[in-house]
């Protein structure tokens, strides 16, 4: 990983397949994408902030947050934990949702695993996200999910440079 990162970006029929990265141990990694309050310094793209409403990081538990733009436009999203795997992977569900949680099915919910994996020189992480069926994906895609998504692990890229 030697400050270069791995990136690739697959899709196929109803499924993302996601692999970065990052000059970062394990724990920090694992703690940028499991603590909300990491979470919040670096999910959004920027100028756009994220802001937990709250996390409870066990199976069964959510985390429900907010995209907020610099116009003050607000964006609710909730993940469902399936699966904990400390320092390994967790698993659950994605949706979009009114600041209550509920969920609003006019848009696109998918079904992520995240693994993590501590590789010589940092933490490659890997996310593959199902969706109900292709249709439902590229809906998602034409949202800027993927630039968006590149933007906070940009994010990220810097926090871990700081050495949160």
């Amino acid at each position: 990983m030697e400050d270069q990162h791995f990136y690739q970006f697959d899709i196929q029929g109803n499924q993302l397949t996601i692999k970065r990265s990052y000059n970062g141990s394990l724990a920090q990694v694992w703690r940028a994408y499991t603590d909300a309050e990491i979470l919040d310094l670096w999910w959004a793209p920027k100028p756009w902030k994220c802001e937990t409403k709250y996390q409870d990081f066990v199976p069964g538990g959510t985390w429900l947050y907010a995209m907020k733009g610099p116009e003050n436009e607000t964006h609710w999203s909730i993940f469902k934990y399936n699966t904990i795997n400390p320092q390994e992977s967790f698993s659950g569900t994605d949706a979009f949702t009114d600041e209550q949680g509920h969920i609003n099915t006019s848009f696109p919910q998918s079904n992520w695993n995240t693994s993590f994996e501590e590789k010589d020189n940092g933490t490659l992480v890997t996310n593959i996200c199902t969706f109900e069926n292709e249709d439902a994906m590229n809906q998602l895609l034409e949202m800027g999910f993927k630039e968006g998504y590149e933007m906070g692990q940009s994010n990220l890229d810097a926090l871990l440079k700081e050495g949160f």
